[in-house]
């Protein structure tokens, strides 16, 4: 009898294995379909969502903005100590290189700090740097919308108790985003990227007008 219910239980043992496997195997199986989902989503449709912001002359700018000609798309704010000059004054260089005519490629530096940096300040600020590059700003709400459409991060350094006004950082996405003509997601430039590879990628990001 002691066999037989050893038997049992392991007969049970073996059938709760295999239904973990089964099920694990269907979740497994379920992530792989929405992850192929999501890549088919971004290749197929325009990357990010719609907006209405401000440009850095005052005017109002909306994604269609990334339409008809590619663009890089960089997220950051006018009071970065490194990362943010760094970026722009590279992008600035690399457009000068692929595209320095400006008919093949729109570059934009939005905002993560809409709270100092106004249109007028980013856009000050942008032309200090580069020529090509436009800033962009807009309430804050809606800067947040932005960035989350375009799978982007920010956050807000501490402030002093004492001076909650004062100076403080923000944490943030330092990638430059590419879209092609249709506003469809084409990769990204890491910060402290190559050069010749972010040059590379840029011409890459011409052909796709």
């Amino acid at each position: 009898m002691l066999s037989k219910g050893v038997g049992m239980s392991v007969k049970r043992f073996r059938i709760m294995i295999w239904v973990a496997i089964v099920i694990v195997a269907g979740v497994l199986g379920w992530l792989t379909l929405e992850m192929t989902r999501t890549r088919q989503d971004i290749a197929a449709g325009p990357y990010g969502v719609p907006f209405q912001l401000v440009a850095q002359d005052g005017k109002p700018i909306t994604e269609q903005a990334f339409r008809g000609k590619p663009s890089a798309v960089f997220f950051g704010f006018t009071h970065c100590p490194e990362v943010c000059p760094t970026t722009l004054f590279e992008l600035d260089g690399w457009l000068a290189k692929v595209d320095p005519d400006g008919k093949k490629l729109n570059a934009y530096f939005i905002t993560v700090d809409p709270e100092r940096d106004t249109p007028e300040i980013i856009g000050e600020d942008v032309s200090n740097v580069s020529k090509r590059i436009v800033g962009i700003s807009g309430p804050p709400e809606k800067i947040a919308d932005g960035l989350k459409g375009f799978r982007g991060y920010a956050k807000e350094g501490p402030r002093h108790e004492k001076d909650p006004n004062g100076d403080y950082t923000m944490d943030h996405t330092a990638s430059v985003f590419l879209l092609d003509g249709a506003g469809r997601f084409a990769g990204t430039i890491a910060y402290e990227e190559n050069p010749e590879t972010a040059v590379q990628k840029l011409e890459n990001l011409a052909k796709k007008g």
